[in-house]
């Protein structure tokens, strides 16, 4: 499998016109690959999704659904019609239901969508794994259990930490994608994440994607900060 060579930029914007703003700030003949999470589908709906498609533009659609095997089914049917590059479910919905969600990508005709599976968000402290999950193990054995789970289900990969990409491909394959979050330049906030990593450790330590938000979204330069985040990513 290629390494995405661009950064996934986290397009957390509340409204359309944010979007359409930060995007403007790019060159046209730009083509970029974004993350349109909960926040930005739930306001503003499927619409922002063909808007960015089409402009050019990659999209990984982050609802990391989690329901019954039936219901994520239908919902995937509906969602494959988008045209998504990728997309994404809980493993924590366990096997069944991810077959279901790949079943229902292609019946919509998304057979091309990238379907990965969340493992434990970067959000999570090994503190939250025990207390609130009843998870008695450590945050890494849970995440390539998760990743065992999730390839078995016959997804194509999942979104985890770099600091777990090691293990899981050592536990399924050098082709299952990593997808991880929690990018942030050396010297940037954490903000609300627990597990960081630099863009260039992550790619050393063999990320496939890395995810970037708030360090291109919220710089005085987007533009200047999403080519320094990407030359990083590449060297």
């Amino acid at each position: 499998m290629t390494v995405e060579e661009r950064p996934v930029i986290a397009l957390d914007f509340p409204t359309y016109d944010a979007v359409k703003s930060f995007l403007a700030k790019f060159p046209a003949d730009k083509k970029l690959y974004v993350k349109i999470g909960m926040e930005l589908f739930y306001s503003v709906g499927p619409e922002v999704v063909r808007y960015v498609k089409e402009l050019g533009h990659s999209v990984f659609l982050d609802l990391k659904l989690h329901d019954i095997p039936n219901t994520v089914k239908s919902a995937m049917i509906v969602l494959a019609q988008l045209g998504v590059d990728m997309t994404n479910v809980h493993a924590a919905g366990g096997v069944e239901m991810m077959k279901a969600a790949r079943e229902g990508l292609n019946e919509g005709g998304g057979f091309a969508t990238k379907l990965i599976a969340v493992t434990q968000l970067t959000s999570t402290s090994e503190e939250i794994l025990h207390r609130d999950q009843n998870i008695q193990t450590t945050i890494q054995e849970a995440v390539v259990h998760y990743a065992k789970i999730t390839d078995e289900a016959g997804l194509d990969g999942v979104v985890c930490s770099a600091q777990e990409v090691e293990l899981i491909k050592n536990a399924t394959s050098k082709d299952f994608i990593c997808l991880t979050p929690g990018i942030r330049p050396a010297g940037s906030s954490n903000g609300d994440q627990k597990r960081v990593m630099t863009p260039s450790a992550a790619r050393e330590i063999g990320s496939d994607y890395i995810v970037v938000g708030r360090p291109i979204t919220q710089a005085a330069d987007v533009v200047e900060a999403y080519n320094e985040i990407k030359k990083e990513w590449n060297a």
